[in-house]
């Protein structure tokens, strides 16, 4: 049987937690209709997929020093053993540089190589990326943030993010019909999985295959909430690349699990950042239509929605204190918790300091 391997290289902030989670899921009930998602152990897919893109990439970090090390020849190795269909999943690919697309294309000769890339308008995309990029350490304002990307400064969601620039990177040995590019609809579908579907066809799944639903996320900040944790970041100066056990507390347990939960006003594209949005969907939009790829939805989900004439825009580099309090005390209520388990710390402080962190995580 010959073998296929559909490479999705992101971009970051397009379902990919939710993707690479369902996959999860589902390897056993994928693999029982020749689909593969290489792994080192069972329930550990997406790990074994991030950890091979580090060690593609060169890179150490998310994990003690050296935890990536070997992880891409492990992974190539499976794929050689596999045959059918195999899927290999992580958005920190989109940005590669050229030597080591060309050492992944060269690693996967005898495959029939296919390269997704999932993506969506620069309204939705800049606010998304900044938000993760302070969850990653960062401390810039959402302004320089931008300023930056609109100045082609050279940074990894820059790299990322660039649809012509990747995939004519990505794609330079492939022919075009092997290039498959999923747009991230305005609208989530009348079962909320329309995402999910666009994925499964670019795949060559078919959905009914991989029927365990995942609860994972990869939800957005809100303006006080960011601002707290880019505050955060500063006092800290830990910079990007933090201690595992650091980035499970704040990246993991505080943010994901406490701020993103918070019933918060969201992160929006500045009005006047509109027009360079749209200028690049155009610009997308030609060139996918000029290059004969394979599109996986519809390429108009690449143009930005403006918001309704008079919607207010609020600064979240200029979040008003009392907004940014109530974030700070839902966080302290938390970090509180952990340091009294930590300490191994019980009776009915400790008791009422877990079910307020369970309120406001799950309010």
């Amino acid at each position: 049987m010959s073998r296929v391997v559909h490479l999705h290289i992101g971009a970051p902030k397009t379902g990919t937690t939710y993707l690479q989670d369902r996959l999860r899921l589902n390897t056993a009930a994928l693999a029982r209709h020749g689909v593969t998602i290489p792994s080192t152990r069972p329930g550990r897919t997406d790990m074994f997929h991030f950890r091979a893109a580090l060690d593609l990439l060169d890179q150490d970090w998310g994990g003690a020093p050296g935890h990536a090390r070997g992880a891409w020849d492990a992974m190539v190795r499976r794929v050689r053993r596999a045959d059918g269909n195999v899927v290999i999943s992580h958005e920190i690919l989109a940005g590669a540089k050229p030597d080591k697309i060309a050492k992944a294309m060269n690693d996967l000769a005898g495959s029939e190589v296919h390269v997704v890339y999932s993506a969506r308008d620069l309204a939705r995309q800049l606010p998304a990326a900044w938000q993760e990029s302070i969850k990653q350490g960062r401390k810039w304002s959402f302004n320089r943030f931008i300023n930056r990307y609109e100045g082609g400064k050279s940074f990894f969601f820059r790299q990322a993010l660039d649809l012509p620039e990747v995939l004519s990177a990505w794609g330079a040995k492939l022919p075009p019909e092997r290039i498959h590019v999923v747009t991230v609809p305005h609208d989530r579908g009348p079962d909320g999985d329309e995402l999910w579907l666009r994925f499964c066809r670019a795949f060559g799944i078919d959905p009914l295959w991989a029927p365990l639903d995942s609860e994972r996320d990869n939800r957005s900040l809100g303006i006080a909430e960011t601002s707290l944790l880019r505050k955060l970041n500063r006092r800290l100066e830990l910079g990007t690349h933090r201690e595992p056990a650091y980035d499970n507390l704040i990246r993991e347990q505080l943010a994901q699990e406490v701020l993103v939960a918070r019933d918060a006003w969201p992160v929006r594209l500045p009005p006047e950042r509109y027009d360079f949005a749209e200028q690049q969907g155009e610009r997308w939009i030609e060139w996918i239509k000029g290059s004969g790829v394979d599109v996986v939805g519809d390429v108009e989900d690449l143009r930005p929605r403006r918001p309704p004439e008079g919607e207010e825009w609020r600064n979240p580099d200029r979040v008003r204190a009392k907004l940014e309090l109530s974030a700070a005390l839902d966080a302290l209520t938390v970090m509180t918790r952990e340091a009294a388990e930590a300490n191994g710390s019980g009776g009915p402080v400790a008791d009422r300091l877990r079910t307020a962190a369970r309120r406001l995580r799950d309010r």
